[in-house]
């Protein structure tokens, strides 16, 4: 969640769980493989590069948009993600995403301010959502397959002031009781202090306009299109440092 600019209801009510993301071009001469198996060689560099460069952690962009700031009480109302694979380049792109409506929890707290923000009408009769207990269940699930495919021992969730996403999550894990959460319990890779490094600025709008990626304030506080904007400035900030000499680590 990033807090900078107030949005309208988003009134797209499309039900959405994972889509494939990222069309990925490739030099098959340069790995010297037949196109048949190009994907599947592909694939196997990716996860060996993901294995390598985060010392076994998958990075998992996430999203949430809530009835508050207490994640004991307060009800999570939207999630976002997206899990990111490394290109033929040797660069982070996107992977996966996945986007769900979420009920709030019974006996959840909704704060108006906290709706008035976000734009959100957690009772809209169009709007299309599922209880926390399955769509937390259902990602987890996705990010436990992607932790397989990518050889990967843990998630480390990558967030826009990671702190709050985090806390959310690990509060919905312990009130249904969720066994086998992929994330780090503690551990996590914010956005807002990465772009604070990189570009002089920790507001996800403005950091994003520094990077040079398009930011659209009536589309912001979406969890679907805060993620995608807070993972292609996880993407800039790593490929750039990669550019630019300072992984892999030399000796």
């Amino acid at each position: 969640m990033q807090n900078d600019q107030e949005a309208p209801l988003n009134s797209d009510d499309e039900e959405h769980e994972f889509e494939r993301g990222g069309d990925r071009e490739f030099d098959s001469e340069a790995y010297n493989i037949d196109d048949s198996d190009e994907e599947a060689e592909l694939a196997a560099a990716s996860a060996a590069m993901m294995e390598g460069r985060f010392r076994g952690y998958l990075p998992v962009i996430v999203d949430i948009e809530t009835g508050g700031f207490n994640a004991s009480t307060d009800a999570i109302l939207e999630i976002g993600a997206v899990i990111p694979c490394f290109n033929a380049a040797g660069e982070l792109e996107t992977e996966q995403t996945f986007f769900q409506r979420i009920v709030p929890f019974e006996g959840a707290n909704l704060e108006e301010a906290a709706l008035k923000f976000t734009g959100i009408d957690p009772f809209h009769p169009l709007r299309i959502a599922r209880p926390e207990k399955d769509v937390l269940g259902t990602l987890f699930t996705q990010i436990r397959q992607a932790l397989k495919s990518n050889r990967c021992k843990r998630a480390i969730l990558v967030g826009h002031n990671a702190h709050f996403d985090h806390g959310f999550i690990n509060a919905a894990t312990a009130r249904h009781d969720l066994k086998r959460n992929p994330f780090h319990p503690f551990s996590s890779f914010d956005t807002a202090s990465l772009s604070g490094l990189a570009f002089g600025q920790t507001v996800l709008a403005r950091a994003c306009e520094s990077a040079g990626i398009d930011f659209d304030n009536s589309e912001a506080h979406s969890a679907r299109y805060d993620a995608a904007k807070t993972a292609e400035l996880f993407y800039t900030i790593v490929n750039k440092w990669q550019r630019l000499g300072g992984w892999p680590l030399k000796d």
